[in-house]
């Protein structure tokens, strides 16, 4: 739903009821992962995606039969072999949507959810799409010092546990099933090295959905106007702005090291190793791989944090621009926090979609 709180927060503002329909489960090969939403208003107005095409038409015709009958519904979308025509998923995996008509001022929970997403503030919504039909999209709204709406009290706790831990799904509470979407400020890239290379990752990660921070020694590189798309621009010693970021740094954070300088990239492999990131990555020749290992080694990093070093840095691709290499360090990272195996589709088995597990959390 972060792709459209804005439209939802626009349209309560306006008093134009609508309905959103949200992806609540997801299996198989299905296209998109349990949070997104489409959602349509009272003038057919729709916004967002919750398959690619699949069943949008379908859904969008649900949304509208919510918003005449003001009655939720929690629906299921497959495959079926009897009938390929059918609507469904013609990638064999399957969803639950859950379609949520709103009256502006009616739902305070999804109102107050949308207010801090907007804001960029951490909040995870928990809706009941299963139970009771009186408790059908009951909307609770909970941050880490306050929530708002109408849930069990017993499942506020349940519920910020998943808001800490990044967590988005299904939750059972006695006899109904909440389903729960959190909210975190986006994930961090930290790229050190104010080169052209960086302006080409600045701008992939930004597209990823990072929050980009450019960090150099040198104030003649280190600039805003070099950099545009990044969110910072920062001039310090690359270890030294590390320290001072560590305590904020998660385990969604990715960390670029592109600086190829030996008195900038040691002291600042020595710390990033140690911390619980999610990808470490130093660009360089493979000799220098080997004499910057060495000297890590020396400088006393283990066997199992020098193993957390991704150098030379990106995927094979054959890349010569810096526009090239940034997208065959995107997909590593892609990889890395995803769980890909790294191989072309064609010669694997296996899902498609993989489960992200922790690091990859949003």
């Amino acid at each position: 739903m972060r792709d459209i709180a804005a439209h939802l927060r626009a349209w309560q503002a306006a008093g134009r009821p609508f309905a959103v329909a949200s992806v609540v489960a997801a299996s198989g090969s299905a296209p998109r992962e349990p949070g997104a939403a489409l959602a349509v208003d009272a003038d057919g107005e729709a916004v967002g995606s919750i398959s690619g095409g699949c069943v949008e038409g379908a859904v969008y015709e649900l949304c509208g039969q919510a918003l005449a009958s003001g009655t939720p519904v929690l629906e299921h979308f497959g495959y079926s072999d009897d009938d390929a025509f059918a609507v469904g998923l013609a990638c064999g995996g399957s969803l639950d949507v859950f379609v949520h008509p709103v009256v502006p001022g009616a739902v305070p929970g999804l109102a107050a959810a949308v207010d801090r997403v907007c804001a960029g503030s951490p909040v995870a919504l928990a809706r009941v799409v299963d139970g009771p039909p009186a408790q059908l999209g009951a909307a609770l709204a909970v941050a880490p010092d306050a929530e708002a709406g109408a849930l069990p009290v017993d499942a506020v706790a349940e519920v910020r546990a998943m808001l800490a831990a990044g967590r988005t799904g299904l939750l059972r509470v006695g006899g109904a099933a909440l389903f729960v979407e959190s909210y975190v400020p986006p994930p961090r890239m930290l790229v050190f090295g104010a080169i052209d290379f960086a302006a080409a990752l600045v701008r992939l990660g930004a597209f990823l959905g990072y929050r980009v921070t450019v960090c150099d020694a040198r104030p003649v590189f280190a600039t805003a106007r070099r950099f545009p798309d990044a969110d910072e621009v920062v001039v310090d010693w690359p270890h030294r702005y590390l320290d001072a970021q560590a305590a904020g740094l998660d385990p969604r954070t990715v960390v670029c090291v592109l600086t190829h300088d030996a008195k900038f990239d040691l002291p600042l492999l020595e710390r990033a190793l140690r911390l619980p990131v999610a990808y470490v990555g130093a660009m360089g020749s493979r000799r220098t791989h080997r004499d910057r290992v060495a000297a890590l080694r020396r400088a006393g990093l283990t066997a199992a944090e020098l193993a957390r070093l991704h150098s030379p840095i990106g995927l094979d691709l054959g890349a010569r621009t810096p526009e090239e290499t940034a997208v065959s360090i995107a997909a590593e990272i892609v990889a890395r926090t995803r769980g890909g195996t790294h191989l072309p589709l064609t010669g694997t088995t296996g899902p498609i979609h993989h489960d992200p597990g922790p690091e990859g959390q949003s």
